[in-house]
């Protein structure tokens, strides 16, 4: 059996590789996935998220700047940058390619349990994203 730093690091492998299938043998099948706007998946559901970020952002990888492990908990603080190129599909509807280059900090937080991400959440700042992307509505300024 492999130790719980493996498995994180098989997850970083295979996203970066953009490689689907990894991805899914990574999570285990009645796994939880949460993430910001109210993202909450089961099971294998959890995939088509992040294959929706890799195919808006084809050149997109992670870059881990810190990792904790406790038990079987890792908490890896991440460095999400890539072009969007390509839909990317939210909560709040699709943003169409921008071509805007991004660089989203973010934390990974995942339970595992024989290899398998058991339980995982993903949070980054929503605010600075669409910032980046250049769609964040402007707030509206009161007269007097």
């Amino acid at each position: 059996m492999t130790d719980v730093k493996d498995s994180a690091t098989r997850f970083i492998r295979a996203f970066n590789a953009h490689d689907e299938n990894a991805l899914r043998v990574l999570n285990h099948p009645s796994g939880t996935f949460e993430a910001p706007g109210g993202i909450k998946l089961r099971g294998q559901d959890a995939i088509g998220y992040t294959m929706t970020w890799l195919k808006a952002c084809p050149d997109s990888k992670l870059t881990v700047r810190n990792e904790l492990i406790s038990g079987p908990w890792v908490v890896d603080e991440v460095t999400f940058e890539g072009t969007h190129q390509g839909p990317l599909e939210g909560p709040a509807g699709t943003i169409p390619a921008t071509g805007k280059k991004l660089v989203v900090k973010a934390v990974l937080i995942t339970r595992y349990e024989n290899e398998l991400a058991i339980e995982s959440r993903v949070c980054f700042d929503q605010v600075d994203l669409l910032t980046q992307l250049g769609v964040m509505p402007t707030l509206a300024t009161a007269t007097v």
